[in-house]
């Protein structure tokens, strides 16, 4: 049997938990047409069944309030999936089944998958699943997650019930007044087919009291008449709630759905062995993790453990990954003659991407350390603890998660940081928060972070990287508070979160989740980072030096030629790559070096990309920035990690062997002009300047206007060189 199978849940009910475990390797990450929601596909086999599994995003409705809920409602809707598997968190049953009677009013086969039976256990809570699946006639099945348990009889469950006709919508009393507009609104519908070949009846009417702004938006595109009837009526019910007893349908239809959660919860289902009010696990650890004082003392050293850990643990194999791509380009050199072909290769593509390849193993020690951290639940708390800071600066305690996503604490991305900030209702927090998130050490920057502090600050790198991670955070809230006070002004608007108890990650959910994003990495360097960087490369080759420059440098190679005795000569021009030379031979070899770096390093200068860098340089000096440093930056603003490609490839480009250059870390830290006042100069440049193309288009789709992806462009690149000028000048001065 084939068959479509939809995975649906509250967040925080292990709903991705289960899908890992149902689907292993055997998944796919993309995004839904259109939009940025992760859309996660797997499949399942046993026993000659075969279903497509698909992860919707985590939604507490399917009223259209978020981009996930609209997204999770079109894929029932248009996908039609043989049945829906309902994670429902078992202890917080009465929140999570406001989902399922969704499911169940929309008309679609669903099955419970009762999930965290052991963390209700813990909290002393019984739960009776057949008497539930009775009372809600679906099936109910017992699971736990992370662990496996209860797949198979849910999978066994799926495949009997899957077979089954689409069951009849769930039809629940939601007080006289509502029902009655509700029973004259589904005779309305059904009479004109409105909307009919897509939503049941009673849930377009639903969706009206709702004032669902997708439904009624669709409803005025097929037929604006009959769409004003029923507007009509909800006013008209909406207006009498609102005289008699304060409300609105919206909310009393809320009501009177948990009421049914509670009326049936009641009879049974759930018997508490222990008393109810006690202290859970989770609850103990938040006294300590949560507190005013402790938390944030608890949170930088949580940092700094990250830190710590990715550092040390990634040196060696970093150290592989460069040795492999010095061989690499060592063979290249080798075996191909001199030439264009032989320099793209090179420079182009081994020391381009191969320098943003080299810092895998540190980005995936990176992303397992932050996956512990979300997978366990302290990320929720560090949202928690940041919400009070937050509203200091005029931003939403939600806009904390679009941080993190961002890379808050590191290796994000600020495109779903962007697309996080839909969740926030108020439109000046959301456009204040988007503006912001790009400040966040992402992904892309942490390849040229890592090249620096290796290169300068072996000795501190945790530390340096926690200052930067603050850095990053003051000044996202600073300029927050500064587009909050001039122009974004507007009142705060409260904050509230769950918190989810902490769990012990599972190892197959960590490595998923560490895969994931490691594979992101490399295959952005291997498509985005491998175009820019053949195309920065072409930049730093064309159009080569004149002739007559050429020539000046070949009448010095004479000139020392004829200066030398002819056997030296010739014991230099015919000694291979291993020969051993006399002294006055080397030294002889040293002086035509030094000729070779100089025409090299002219014609770099002299290229298109080299002009540029040259021409920016009067006023990049200012910040300690070099015609070659202009050059990366400049590709910078299409993907961050071209910064560190970039430099590989100018500086592979001004060698006069790459063998002998070594790692760029190494050829940074003795190059002439770098010092750790210039990296770190840099360093502050990189975490403030324009946000790559990407991000600035989207920044564009989700503000409605291109002028605040131009402000964000300009704006953030002005603040990154003041910055970046006035820290330098101020080391200048006291002689660092």
């Amino acid at each position: 049997m084939d068959a479509t199978v939809a995975l649906a849940g509250n967040p925080n009910s292990g709903k991705t938990t289960l899908f890992n475990e149902l689907t292993g390797a055997r998944q796919h990450v993309g995004n839904y047409p259109g939009v940025t929601v992760e859309k996660k596909q797997g499949t399942y086999t046993n026993n000659g069944n075969r279903f497509s599994i698909v992860d919707l995003p985590g939604t507490y409705s399917l009223t259209a309030y978020s981009l996930e809920e609209v997204v999770a409602r079109d894929f029932l809707v248009n996908e039609k999936p043989g049945i829906v598997v309902n994670i429902v968190d078992a202890s917080n049953l009465e929140r999570n089944l406001y989902l399922t009677l969704q499911f169940m009013e929309m008309g679609i086969p669903v099955c419970i998958a009762l999930n965290m039976m052991d963390v209700a256990e813990t909290r002393g809570i019984e739960i009776n699943t057949e008497k539930l699946s009775g009372l809600l006639g679906i099936p109910v099945i017992p699971t736990i997650a992370r662990s496996g348990k209860g797949k198979k009889e849910l999978m066994k469950t799926v495949a009997t019930n899957i077979k089954n006709r689409t069951p009849a919508p769930l039809a629940i009393s939601y007080g006289n007044d509502i029902d009655k507009a509700l029973n004259e609104l589904e005779e309305k519908i059904k009479a004109h087919n409105f909307l009919t070949n897509i939503y049941q009846a009673r849930w377009t009417a639903l969706k009206y009291l709702e004032k669902d702004e997708q439904v009624i938006k669709l409803g005025h595109e097929t037929d604006s008449s009959i769409s004003k009837e029923i507007e009509q009526v909800v006013q008209k019910v909406s207006g009498h709630l609102n005289e008699t007893l304060d409300t609105y349908p919206e909310a009393m239809i809320a009501d009177q759905r948990y009421g049914y959660i509670n009326s049936v919860l009641k009879q049974g289902v759930i018997k508490h062995c222990q008393d109810r009010n006690r202290l859970q696990t989770s609850d103990k650890i938040d006294k300590v993790v949560t507190n005013r004082f402790l938390g944030p003392i608890i949170m930088v050293a949580v940092l700094i453990g990250l830190y710590q850990f990715t550092f040390t643990y990634s040196e060696m194999p970093v150290g592989w990954f460069e040795s492999f791509f010095g061989w690499l380009g060592g063979v290249a050199d080798a075996h191909l003659s001199e030439g264009l072909l032989k320099s793209l290769i090179v420079s182009g593509i081994i020391d381009g991407v191969g320098g943003v390849l080299g810092f895998v193993p540190l980005i995936m020690f990176m992303f397992f350390g932050i996956s512990i951290l979300e997978d366990s639940g302290y990320l929720a708390r560090v949202a928690f603890m940041l919400d009070r800071i937050f509203r200091m600066f005029g931003l939403h305690g939600s806009s904390v998660m679009a941080f993190i996503v961002s890379g808050g604490i590191a290796g994000g991305c600020a495109v779903p940081g962007v697309m996080a900030t839909r969740t926030l209702r108020s439109p000046r927090e959301r456009l204040a928060t988007l503006l912001t998130v790009p400040f966040m050490n992402c992904g892309a920057k942490l390849p040229v972070f890592a090249l620096l502090v290796a290169a300068f600050f072996a000795e501190n790198e945790a530390m340096i990287m926690v200052i930067i991670t603050m850095t990053a955070w003051l000044g996202a809230l600073l300029v927050a508070k500064l587009l909050r006070t001039t122009i974004i002004r507007g009142e705060s608007t409260p904050f509230v979160m769950e918190l989810p108890p902490y769990r012990f990650p599972t190892f197959k959910g960590l490595f998923i989740h560490t895969w994931e994003r490691t594979w992101q990495y490399i295959k952005k360097a291997g498509t985005v980072i491998l175009g820019i960087s053949i195309v920065l490369w072409a930049m730093m080759t064309f159009p080569g030096l004149p002739e007559s420059q050429t020539s000046l440098f070949e009448q010095k190679r004479t000139a020392l030629s004829a200066s030398a005795p002819s056997s030296i000569t010739e014991e230099v021009e015919s000694a291979g790559k291993d020969t051993v030379l006399s002294p006055k031979a080397n030294e002889l070899k040293e002086q035509f070096s030094i000729i070779d770096l100089q025409e090299a390093e002219s014609a770099l200068e002299y290229s298109v990309a080299g002009r540029l860098g040259t021409a920016l340089e009067g006023l990049t000096k200012l910040a300690g920035f070099d015609w070659r440093t202009n050059i990366a930056l400049v590709g910078g603003f299409a993907a961050k990690e071209v910064v560190v490609s970039t430099l590989g490839t100018a500086y592979s480009l001004g060698a006069v062997d790459p063998e002998e250059t070594g790692s760029l870390s190494e050829t940074l830290a003795s190059a002439p002009g770098w010092s750790p006042l210039v990296a770190m100069s840099l360093i502050i440049f990189t975490i403030f300047y324009a946000p790559c193309f990407v991000t600035v288009v989207c920044i564009v789709r989700e503000a409605g206007s291109w002028k605040w992806g131009a402000f964000s462009m300009i704006f953030n690149t002005v603040l990154a060189f003041s910055l970046s000028v006035a820290f330098y000048q101020a080391g200048s001065l006291l002689g660092y």
